[in-house]
């Protein structure tokens, strides 16, 4: 079913958002995958290989594949160890894990884990999808993130063990693929952030933030309540690879912080940080090369998750997000100098997940929304011009 809603508009002058009246937006599609339950996580790719994007996500206890265009439902972790109610799903990445050609799906338990992965099996839709284990051992993992993290031309995998208790405790880890992944071993941790992210990190980014040609990783701590959160921070690569890395904060007093994702937003050459605090209120960015933090949009409340993209073609980056508690699905347009406008897309939708990929292969960058409160996996088509 396609629905079109009228949405607000808000334009933002010097990075802050200023109400204007009488102004909508219907230039979105809306459409539901699945509804009845909570999800918390939702990645698309052809896992079928029709080229169509396909929709995985977590069930609350299950992985479901909902195929294109059709949706139609299939369970694909069968072999999960434990019984499926006693999974929660919290986070999700897309990755040739096996580099066999398809895309495979990789997720993770929060507490106490796992990071596993499902290996896409020849019948996609009729076959169980083999898992395996990626770590048994990090605890609180809210964030997966795939980049080349050591500069050797493959994807590795970025997470957090954010939980102040057991092996890694307040911490950031990233894997390298072994060079056999459907061993039972577990992938090699490389702890890099030891045990100074304190406050439930949430999410992760990857980006060269200093030039110097190495990869770096941002992050945000949530919580002041399990001691030290509410601020944004990113992590210097040491040139010979080695661990820990260096920290360096970007913000404190941030309360609710959850996302940060580099970008360069003003078209300077220097890179930026478009971010959100998704357990408080408020979009905002942090300017480069000093990251100089500027406000967005301060009343958003809940913006949990957070996907940057060109979204309107025109060759800049543009954010979008939706909070759990407002119940709003916005996307911030970037004039190509840092100054934002904000578009209401639907103002009936909650999130955990939020991710930006063209569902309907006609060119340009679509949303997908894990809706957690609003117990649904819906998608907005995108009818910019």
């Amino acid at each position: 079913m396609n629905m079109t809603k009228p949405a607000t508009l808000m334009v933002l002058a010097s990075g802050l958002a200023l109400p204007v009246a009488g102004l909508a937006d219907e230039r979105w599609a809306r459409h539901e995958i699945a509804s009845g339950f909570m999800c918390q996580t939702a990645v698309a790719a052809d896992f079928t290989s029709d080229g169509l994007p396909d929709v995985i996500v977590d069930a609350h206890g299950e992985t479901h594949l909902y195929v294109a265009p059709a949706w139609e439902k299939v369970v694909i972790d069968g072999n999960w160890p434990i019984r499926p109610g006693e999974r929660n799903t919290i986070h999700s990445e897309v990755m040739d894990v096996d580099n066999d050609g398809d895309p495979d799906y990789i997720g993770a338990v929060y507490s106490p884990g796992p990071v596993f992965w499902l290996e896409r099996p020849a019948d996609p839709m009729r076959d169980w999808w083999p898992l395996r284990i990626v770590d048994r051992d990090v605890n609180g993992t809210h964030g997966l993130i795939k980049g080349d993290v050591d500069g050797d031309g493959k994807a590795d995998l970025v997470g957090n063990s954010a939980q102040p208790k057991d092996a890694y405790p307040n911490s950031l880890v990233w894997w390298r693929v072994p060079k056999n992944p459907r061993s039972a071993e577990q992938w090699i941790r490389h702890v890099f952030a030891d045990q100074d992210a304190p406050g439930l990190s949430h999410y992760l980014g990857i980006g060269d933030l200093d030039g110097d040609g190495v990869a770096d990783v941002v992050s945000a701590g949530k919580d002041a309540v399990t001691g030290g959160g509410n601020w944004f921070a990113w992590w210097k690569q040491p040139r010979d690879g080695s661990t820990p890395w260096l920290k360096r904060t970007l913000a404190v007093n941030q309360t609710g912080a959850t996302n940060a994702l580099p970008a360069d937003l003003n078209g300077d050459g220097a890179m930026d940080i478009f971010a959100t605090r998704g357990h408080g209120k408020g979009v905002l960015w942090f300017e480069g090369p000093d990251f100089e933090l500027r406000e967005i949009d301060p009343e958003m409340k809940g913006p949990h998750d957070l996907a940057i993209g060109d979204i309107d073609g025109d060759g800049d980056v543009d954010g979008v997000t939706c909070g759990k508690d407002s119940y709003v699905v916005a996307w911030y347009e970037n004039d190509g100098k840092g100054s934002f406008r904000k578009h209401v897309i639907h103002d009936d939708q909650a999130a955990y997940d939020i991710r930006l990929v063209d569902m309907d292969v006609d060119g340009d960058l679509d949303v997908l929304v894990a809706g957690q409160n609003s117990r649904n996996v819906v998608w907005y088509e995108n009818l910019l011009d």
